[in-house]
C-alpha cells in the first residue's frame, strides 16, 4: 500500500526518475532480455510510477498487474499514463501502451498488500516490483515476499527504498537530533507491522542471498539543490511531523528547527540529500 496522496507522488516523480541506479537497472535490462513476452507484479503502484519509468527501458511485449490499497490511486493510472504516454511520443489504445520498442497492458487491482500475497495474481508474473515500499514493511512482510519469489522463481527490483542517509548544507546543529527522531518514526508499526525503516535495503539484500538469488544493489539518493524548494519543503514538514509525533515535549526545539530550515530554503542557500537504495534479486541460474 501507498499512504500518500497524488499530489506527493506527482511532487516526488523527477526526483525518483533522476534517482534511480543505472547500474541496477542494466542489470534489470539484461535480465529482462532472456524472458520474452514478460509480467510485472507492481506494488504499492501508487499512480503507475514504476510502468513509466520501466516500460520503454524494458522493451518487448509487458503486462502489469498495478497493485494498491488506494482506489483513488488506481483510478488515476489510466490518466496519469495517458499525459505521459503522449507526452513522451507513445500510443496509448485502452489500457495498453505502445512505444518504438515495446508493448505495455496494464491492470489496476486494489488489494491489501499486507494481507496474504498469494492472494494476489501470478500467472504470468515474472518480476515483482516496488518503488519506496519496503521501508514501510516488517521483516515478517519481507521475509513473506521473498519465500513468494523463490516459490514462484520470480525476480524482484525493489527502488529507492530509504536506507537512513540524510545531509542538510548549511548544517545545523539539531540535525542530528532530527535524523534520529525521525528515523525512530520510521522504525515504528505501519500497516505491515513493526516498519524496518533506514534498515530495510541491507534486511532485504541479505534475505534475498540468503534465500538463493543473485542481488544486485547501488545507490539512488535524491539530491535537491538550492532551486528545489518545493521538495525540500514537503520533506522538511514530514521530518518536523515525524519528530513532534515521537518527542511532542521537544516541540518548541523542534519548531526552531524548522525555522531555521525555512529561512536556509527560502534563501536559497538550501541543499538536502535522501539516501536511499535500489535492489535487483533475481533467482540464481
Amino acid at each position: 500500500m501507498s499512504g500518500f496522496s497524488s499530489d506527493w507522488l506527482h511532487l516526488r516523480t523527477p526526483y525518483d526518475d533522476a534517482a534511480r541506479n543505472k547500474a541496477v537497472l542494466e542489470r534489470l535490462r539484461d535480465w529482462r532480455v532472456r524472458q520474452g513476452e514478460i509480467g510485472m507484479l507492481d506494488l504499492g503502484c501508487g499512480t503507475g510510477a514504476s510502468l513509466r519509468a520501466l516500460a520503454p527501458l524494458l522493451g518487448g511485449r509487458q503486462f502489469w498487474v498495478m497493485a494498491d490499497h488506494d482506489p483513488a490511486l488506481l483510478k488515476a493510472i489510466p490518466d496519469h499514463t495517458a499525459r505521459w504516454a503522449a507526452a513522451a511520443g507513445h500510443a496509448m489504445a485502452g489500457d495498453t501502451v505502445t512505444g518504438k520498442n515495446f508493448s505495455a497492458s496494464f491492470a489496476p487491482q486494489q488489494a491489501d498488500l499486507s494481507a496474504r500475497l498469494d492472494s494476489l495474481p501470478l500467472d504470468g508474473v515474472r518480476l515483482v516490483t516496488a518503488s519506496a515500499l519496503f521501508d514501510l514493511v516488517s521483516a515478517d512482510w519481507l521475509a513473506r515476499l521473498v519465500d513468494l519469489c523463490r516459490r514462484h522463481g520470480l525476480g524482484c527490483y525493489a527502488a529507492l527504498t530509504y536506507d537512513g542517509r540524510l545531509d542538510w548544507t548549511p548544517v545545523d546543529r539539531l540535525d542530528t537530533d532530527m535524523h534520529a527522531l525521525f528515523d525512530q518514526h520510521q522504525r515504528g508499526t505501519k500497516s505491515f507491522g513493526p516498519a524496518l525503516g533506514p534498515n530495510a535495503a541491507d534486511a532485504a539484500a541479505a534475505a534475498f542471498r540468503a534465500a538463493g538469488f543473485t542481488v544486485e544493489t547501488g545507490p539512488s539518493d535524491w539530491q535537491m539543490e538550492a532551486e528545489d524548494r518545493d521538495m525540500q519543503e514537503a520533506l522538511l514538514a514530514g521530518y518536523v511531523q515525524a519528530a513532534l509525533d515521537i518527542a511532542p515535549d521537544r516541540a518548541g526545539e523542534i519548531e526552531h528547527w524548522r525555522q531555521r530550515r525555512r529561512f536556509a530554503i527560502g534563501a536559497g542557500t538550501s541543499r538536502h540529500r535522501v539516501g536511499h537504495t535500489d535492489l535487483l534479486a533475481v533467482p540464481s541460474a
